[in-house]
């Protein structure tokens, strides 16, 4: 085995979306920042991401929209002060954006004026969405990598896991509890190495693959929430986990998403005889908040005996069709879908981590020196319900808010005067991987039973029953094996679904993306579900 590397940096951020490149670019201009990328520097969520950011650029339009939209859709549980912080925001942190080169769709006015064209979507009351076709993620994200790579005070590591957060009492330094560095699993070199930081950001993304059927990609496996838990901080309301209402259902194509955008554009959800239901569920239809959108799927699926709806926008201009959704056309052709002239079969699947790591609104953690932004963190701004496109919004706003904020107080942080170097003196090499692989199929498949669209408290305990087996089981494989990719998330994954669990089971009403059978009326008063380490 080769020699560890220490890495000194004076950032390092966990994760390379859309939250923590552009956290990175407007750090780098003061600072050394390292970037750490689980898998190659591109592939994440935000990668996936085809709807938009929603932001107030029409004049019809307005902040105070925004906001009480939020609030609408978040079904009672957002804090205003947060929704209000990221609306009023938005446009700058956009502007940003393009003025790093991402660029957005835009259309002529019949006076002959250039203005980007704005869509709608779910919950929104105006059309506020900026978009790049149906691939906005892809813009933002390769416009930000590409930046990244060339920036000099950028330092990128690909493959690598973050494995643990390492933390001054750890090294019996004195004085506030603070974050150091991180032990890091690097893929390339299958060794632990270990990264020296004044200040640490997790910008993971969610933890939708602790379920059997996501819209998300194989890295979305909850690492920063995990992580920051074993350290000791807050999780709030991971109880809340948003299913996409319309996710393709196709064998050879698992998590490929049918945006959000395209019922903003007037497509309808079918049955398999081609009526509509959603009228008979909402006033507002297809363009009805996301959870109730994905539990009336679920309810006619179940009640119909049927594997899927469907999803159909054949009746609007195939040129129109064409020109908005040119990915999902193309992507749909290939699995002999014709978006233009047929119905397309969906599925709800999960999307999106409502909930996560307890922080303030410059993104700083219980724990000095620690950050989270992005899906990874608990602003107040979801709710009980995440509204379209305001997801990289939130990633915009506090990639600049964290950046502000580190900033100023990144001099009150020096560097430990060393790291504890990874101890694996004692752990042979794994004898049965097909242990990891069959835990990791079991935990999936029983969230999604359990821990799905429709809950009962018979359900979340037999649950929390078996995640404390699995867990058991790997703290067990975990200490006597060497690590590898597929322990460290199922490690990560087993833990947030612990959180998960006792989330839902603390709340006793149905809101929102939490709907239980036991408890199907809202309770008259909202509050956020914190969880503290050491408390449960």
């Amino acid at each position: 085995m080769t020699h560890a590397i220490d890495y000194h940096c004076d950032v390092l951020i966990i994760g390379s979306g859309a939250a923590g490149l552009s956290l990175a670019l407007r750090l780098a201009e003061k600072h050394q920042v390292t970037v750490l990328s689980k898998g190659p520097i591109s592939e994440g969520s935000t990668l996936y991401a085809q709807g938009g950011i929603a932001a107030v650029f029409d004049e019809t339009d307005s902040i105070e929209s925004h906001i009480e939209d939020t609030l609408i859709a978040g079904d009672g549980l957002c804090e205003r002060e947060a929704v209000c912080f990221i609306a009023s925001n938005a446009r700058h942190c956009v502007q940003w954006l393009i003025d790093h080169g991402v660029l957005f769709d835009t259309e002529t006015s019949a006076n002959g004026e250039q203005h980007y064209h704005l869509t709608r979507e779910g919950g929104h009351s105006h059309r506020r969405i900026l978009h790049s076709a149906d691939a906005t993620g892809r813009a933002v994200e390769t416009t930000l990598v590409s930046q990244a790579l060339s920036h000099p005070g950028i330092r990128i590591i690909e493959r690598c896991n973050a494995v643990d957060l390492i933390t001054s009492d750890n090294v019996g330094l004195s004085g506030p509890r603070r974050v150091i560095g991180a032990y890091i699993w690097n893929r390339n070199r299958e060794q632990v190495e270990t990264c020296h930081a004044r200040a640490v950001v997790l910008a993971t993304g969610g933890a939708a693959k602790v379920y059997q059927y996501t819209t998300n990609p194989d890295v979305a496996s909850g690492d920063g929430i995990a992580m920051a838990w074993r350290a000791g901080c807050r999780v709030a309301n991971l109880e809340f986990n948003q299913f996409h209402p319309t996710c393709l259902f196709h064998p050879q194509a698992r998590n490929f998403l049918l945006t959000e955008a395209l019922r903003g554009e007037g497509a309808y959800l079918t049955r398999p005889d081609g009526s509509r239901f959603m009228p008979d569920f909402d006033a507002r239809g297809e363009l009805a908040p996301r959870d109730i959108v994905a539990r009336a799927i679920d309810h006619e699926m179940k009640r119909l005996g049927v594997d899927c709806m469907y999803l159909d926008i054949s009746h609007q201009p195939a040129d129109f069709i064409r020109a908005h959704f040119p990915t999902i056309d193309e992507k749909l052709l290939t699995l002999g879908f014709d978006l233009t002239k047929q119905p397309i079969p969906i599925v709800p699947a999960a999307h999106y981590t409502c909930g996560g790591v307890v922080v303030d609104q410059q993104g700083r953690t219980d724990i000095d020196g620690l950050y989270a932004i992005g899906e990874v963190s608990y602003t107040g701004l979801h709710g009980a319900n995440r509204m379209a496109s305001n997801s990289l919004l939130e990633c915009l706003v506090y990639g600049w808010s964290a950046a502000e904020d580190i900033n100023q107080r990144l001099t009150q942080f020096s560097h430990a005067p060393a790291l504890p170097v990874w101890d694996e003196s004692r752990v042979d090499d794994a004898d049965e991987r097909v242990v990891i692989q069959h835990n990791w199929h079991e935990l999936r498949l029983f969230m999604w039973d359990y821990v799905g669209i429709v809950r009962t408290t018979r359900r979340l305990e037999r649950a929390l029953r078996r995640i404390t087996m699995l867990q058991q089981e790997i703290d067990e494989y975990y200490a006597h094996f060497r690590i590898s990719n597929n322990l460290l998330e199922l490690r990560n994954l087993v833990q947030v679904a612990e959180l998960m669990v006792r989330c839902a089971l603390a709340r006793k009403e149905s809101r929102g993306l939490h709907f239980t059978l036991d408890y199907p009326h809202k309770l008259a008063q909202a509050q956020p579900t914190i969880l503290q380490p050491g408390a449960i």
